[in-house]
């Protein structure tokens, strides 16, 4: 039952037309900033050059971070420190938004970093616990263990001696962090991610699902319905939690590793996990959410999605249900600094909504924004579709002066 794009709004109890309360907190100085941003990301040529130009300059000791600060870093972070994150956490609340805290510092590969991971998520946990702004947490397994160990783990390979106390402490660290949010009673997301180390990751995340998901789901795992296996493993998630009386959290996206998982799968000579088309992907999001629906007795969902056909989807299928808006086994979440159309005309309507918030230092958070700026080009008409409710809201402005 994919609905299509000229499906209208005014058949649904919200529209995200209304760009008023889309970009009810930017100023006009912000939000030609905005404007200026998103020109800059719909060419591709200009995305790959500016997102190694900010490294190169940084490691060169060019004085380029408090122009990256206040520009494309202001646009989709919301700050290095606590003290600058936590006024967006409260911008958003006050729209009725949750934020989901993203400790965005990539690249860790050692002990120390794990460490230093781990004790950060232990910290927005904590804070989490106090502030109904902040309705849940994050994290990407990478973040707290070896790349090359999940590969190994994930192609069963055995480990060595020394390995394998590297897993146990990988294991360790995760255990302690969904203990803290099963205590904090908050969700954590836990991320998906390159498919030759993903099954390491669904089985520490379907573990950790059964110990703690007994009452609700406070561990979730992500499915990136950019791989035509995962609506498959969906239903298999679905019986497992059925016969062991557990609940299933499940964020499901689009996906944010295409090129690599299609180069790789050319490489090394494999069927690609992907699917061919994005209309394919299109299908499988919205078959997933469809899955959802039929079993939200036991599945609690976050839809990931910048993508206004998959909201009105699930919204059409929850006023069918005769379900709240405010249902409390569904989230909506867009990432900071885009679709604000939905975001905020989704909470305006009383939906729950959040919005991943990374932060960090500005030079360790560079990888980050440079796959976003990345992924979003390859995104057709999305650029386009940011740029749209801009001017139509800038538009608005002026007419009102």
């Amino acid at each position: 039952m994919h609905k299509s794009d000229d499906f209208k709004d005014t058949t649904l109890p919200v529209s995200f037309e209304d760009t008023s309360i889309a970009f009810q907190k930017k100023s006009d100085k912000e939000l030609l900033l905005s404007y200026f941003i998103f020109r800059l990301t719909k060419s591709p040529f200009l995305v790959k050059f500016l997102s190694q130009a900010p490294k190169l300059t940084l490691a060169m000791g060019l004085p380029v971070k408090p122009i990256i600060k206040s520009t494309v870093f202001k646009q989709f972070c919301g700050g290095e420190k606590e003290g600058e994150y936590a006024d967006v956490v409260r911008q958003l609340g006050q729209s009725g938004i949750g934020a989901i805290l993203d400790y965005s510092v990539e690249g860790t590969e050692d002990e120390t970093g794990f460490e230093s991971t781990r004790r950060e998520l232990l910290k927005i946990i904590e804070k989490s616990k106090t502030n109904p702004d902040i309705p849940c947490t994050c994290m990407k397994m990478t973040g707290i263990g070896p790349f090359e160990l999940f590969k190994k783990v994930t192609a069963d390979v055995a480990l060595t001696i020394r390995e394998q106390r590297e897993w146990d402490k990988v294991k360790n660290r995760l255990e302690t962090i969904c203990e803290a949010s099963f205590n904090a009673d908050k969700p954590i997301y836990i991320d998906a991610e390159e498919s030759w180390i993903q099954k390491a990751i669904d089985d520490l995340a379907e573990e950790m699902m059964v110990r703690y998901n007994q009452s609700k789901a406070i561990v979730y795992t992500t499915l990136q319905l950019y791989r035509w296996d995962r609506n498959d493993y969906f239903f298999e998630l679905i019986q497992r939690a059925r016969s062991k009386g557990n609940k299933l959290g499940i964020k499901i996206v689009r996906g944010a590793y295409i090129e690599k998982e299609r180069e790789r799968a050319k490489r090394y000579g494999y069927r690609s996990p992907i699917n061919a088309t994005k209309e394919e992907t299109d299908r499988e999001y919205d078959k997933a959410v469809e899955i959802f629906i039929d079993n939200i007795d036991v599945v609690e969902i976050c839809v990931g999605t910048h993508n206004e056909v998959s909201c009105r989807l699930l919204i059409e299928l929850m006023a069918k249900k005769e379900l709240p808006n405010d249902h409390p086994h569904i989230y909506f979440s867009q990432l900071y600094g885009m679709s604000d159309n939905i975001s905020f005309n989704l909470a305006n309507s009383g939906y729950n909504v959040s919005k991943y918030l990374p932060y960090g230092p500005v030079e360790s958070t560079l990888p980050y924004l440079a796959r976003r700026a990345e992924e979003n080009t390859a995104i057709a008409g999305q650029m386009s579709k940011e740029l749209e409710i801009i001017v139509k809201e800038r538009k608005r402005r002026k007419a009102e002066k």
